[in-house]
């Protein structure tokens, strides 16, 4: 689909500066732009970029004054960051949907699939399984007995949810994820082996809930694992048995949370993160990247480092302990020194 500047200046609201009759068809990064393609400027470092990229349109704050000559059409809008989220919903829900049941798909009898749903090849939906409204469910996905998906939900390729497990309306689940297998279980015995731990419970994912690629959550022992609303999980993370996830929580990748875990809501989480087991971490809690936390941590609160400390803390520390060579050094000297005084 092709949209003139004048259109898109009347979507936001903005100002063309330029010429209206300007199209585009896509939208790109500033110092990528080309021909036919909507760039924006939300970062005044990437300034000098507008002064030379080939995008036919770049969308820019009201407050936009160029230093020289700018080739392309500009359109003033008052927030960019938002006016770009409002366009690319936009357009990604312009594109094809995929719709229709694969032949080569398996579909038991006693499985309940809604109306208008996308089923790929060589997916499998078990017995007693309900698909929701809308559901999109990609090739070679697989849904396990008496698992319930809620619609407008979109599952990606490869994905596996095993039996009992519960996924909300409207979320996504992105290639390779796995849902419900067994939790981290297993009981010493006297002679050095291990006994598994039956796990008996399931997972639950609530509405609007995106998990990243190859992302597993763990079903629990008994009860649930649970991931509230809105959360957000990056790709490679783990989440062990039993946790809970605090709606509208963020985590980036490679993060893991060991079972009996809860995290609150609206926290932030940074990549590589690890959480023990059974600690309790509040609402608006930040944590930093590749910070190990083994206890709980209260409202509010931010964590840096292993173990983890406050954030301000951390930051002193680490103006001490990066001197330490130095320090050291030093010491050696005034060591020699005093050996020399000795004598």
């Amino acid at each position: 689909m092709q949209f003139t500047a004048e259109m898109i200046a009347g979507l936001l609201n903005g100002t063309v500066v330029g010429d209206k009759s300007a199209t585009v068809s896509t939208v790109s990064s500033i110092d990528g732009g080309k021909a036919g393609a909507l760039a924006y400027l939300t970062n005044p470092k990437y300034e000098q970029y507008i002064y030379t990229t080939e995008a036919s349109i770049v969308l820019v704050d009201n407050t936009f004054e160029p230093k020289q000559e700018v080739k392309t059409t500009l359109i003033k809008v008052e927030n960019v960051g938002m006016c770009v989220l409002n366009l690319l919903e936009m357009y990604n829900a312009a594109r094809p949907r995929k719709s229709g049941i694969s032949k080569l798909a398996s579909i038991s009898e006693g499985a309940t699939v809604g109306d208008d749903c996308y089923i790929g090849d060589f997916t499998v939906v078990e017995q007693g399984a309900t698909i929701g409204r809308n559901v999109q469910l990609y090739p070679q996905c697989y849904v396990g007995d008496n698992v319930t998906i809620g619609e407008g939900t979109k599952i990606y390729p490869g994905v596996k949810i095993y039996e009992g497990c519960i996924v909300g309306k409207n979320c996504i689940l992105h290639s390779g994820v796995v849902i419900g297998a067994d939790g981290f279980g297993f009981a010493p015995k006297e002679d050095g082996t291990f006994a598994k731990i039956p796990q008996l419970g399931n997972v639950i994912i609530e509405d609007n809930v995106e998990l990243g690629a190859n992302t597993c959550i763990d079903r629990a022992k008994t009860d649930s694992t649970i991931i509230r609303q809105g959360v957000k999980l990056d790709n490679l993370i783990q989440i062990g048995h039993n946790v809970e996830i605090g709606a509208n929580t963020v985590m980036s990748a490679q993060v893991g949370i060991a079972g009996t875990s809860k995290v609150g809501s609206n926290c932030f989480v940074a990549g590589q993160v690890g959480v023990a087991d059974h600690v309790t971490i509040g609402n608006e809690v930040k944590i930093g990247s590749k910070t190990g936390i083994d206890k709980n941590v209260g409202d509010g609160e931010i964590r840096f480092g292993y173990p983890a400390l406050p954030g301000m803390q951390y930051h002193r520390s680490f103006a001490i302990f990066r001197q330490l060579p130095d320090m050291a050094a030093k010491l050696r000297e005034v060591e020699k020194r005093l050996a020399k005084l000795e004598e």
